[in-house]
């Protein structure tokens, strides 16, 4: 079971998502913005985000951007899930960090399906890792790389 966070302006979308997902056994909540996304990762990380990529205000684009370039949630998987159906949207969100992309309408089993593969490639691995660990620096480094910036 995931804990997974739908950030989606439409509330009936995010709800037959939630549906869909709580269906196939896990744990979701809901917010309608990015602001509030961004808001919510301060105090909880979902194992998977599954983001609107056109919300008012904060869009979902600029919530990924934000979210790359975190220590804290630089690897928060996520699925950008869109009414807009350009090829270049997708292409756009995948350069930008998205591990995966559904198209609104959705049918219920590609939902689950595409949350699955983007769940199961992170299978084994921790939940995460602090940014400085990944890159391989410890606390003595990273403390050496800020005295010379």
């Amino acid at each position: 079971m995931a804990h997974i966070l739908i950030a989606d302006d439409d509330e009936l979308i995010a709800e037959m998502a939630a549906d869909a997902l709580l269906a196939a056994g896990h744990a979701c909540g809901w917010v309608t913005d990015g602001t509030k996304v961004l808001d919510l990762l301060r105090w909880r990380r979902p194992d998977l985000l599954l983001l609107d990529q056109d919300m008012p205000g904060l869009t979902g684009k600029q919530v990924l951007r934000e979210l790359r370039g975190s220590e804290q949630h630089y690897d928060l998987p996520v699925v950008m899930f869109t009414a807009i159906t350009g090829a270049y949207d997708e292409q756009s969100a995948l350069y930008g960090g998205a591990q995966g992309y559904i198209r609104k309408p959705f049918l219920d089993k590609f939902l689950v399906r595409t949350v699955e593969l983007v769940l199961a490639a992170r299978e084994g691995r921790p939940g995460h890792r602090d940014l400085r660990e990944a890159l391989g620096y410890g606390v003595r480094e990273t403390n050496a790389v800020r005295r010379t910036i």
